[in-house]
């Protein structure tokens, strides 16, 4: 069975501003995948009509990967710790909550998660197994 992948917010989004990652979009093996946390970040920053367009044909192009209950629940259980172990502001903690989500999901299908944000999925990767590919 082919490996399941989910692009982070992070690679989509640089990808549509600059074309930056198609050829390694294109590259990537497996079964491409869209996580509804992803779905949730893109459409709070559509603003303009082409960004709604892009949403509305983004929205239906693929199968949705949703955070279950209990990834709401250990969401809320990790983030706490994150927080305490590397001393952030409230207002950093709930700014990795979507991330924290988007891993859950991610290890819950057993999928690789690809992003540009290495940064904050390795933080949250200290607390919390799934598989991570930064570009």
């Amino acid at each position: 069975m082919d490996k399941v992948v989910v692009f982070d917010t992070s690679i989509l989004v640089e990808n549509l501003r600059t074309g930056s990652y198609g050829e390694q979009i294109a590259a990537v093996k497996g079964v491409v995948r869209m996580s509804s946390v992803v779905l949730a970040e893109l459409w709070s920053g559509a603003s303009t009509a082409v960004d709604l367009d892009i949403m509305d044909a983004l929205q239906g192009s693929l199968p949705v990967l949703t955070p279950t209950e209990k990834d709401w629940s250990e969401s809320g259980r990790l983030l706490p710790q994150i927080g305490a172990e590397k001393r952030l502001e409230p207002s950093e903690v709930r700014d990795l909550h979507m991330d924290v989500l988007i891993a859950l999901t991610v290890r819950g299908h057993k999928a690789k998660l690809i992003t540009a944000n290495g940064k904050d999925f390795k933080l949250i990767r200290k607390h919390l197994e799934f598989e991570l590919e930064v570009w």
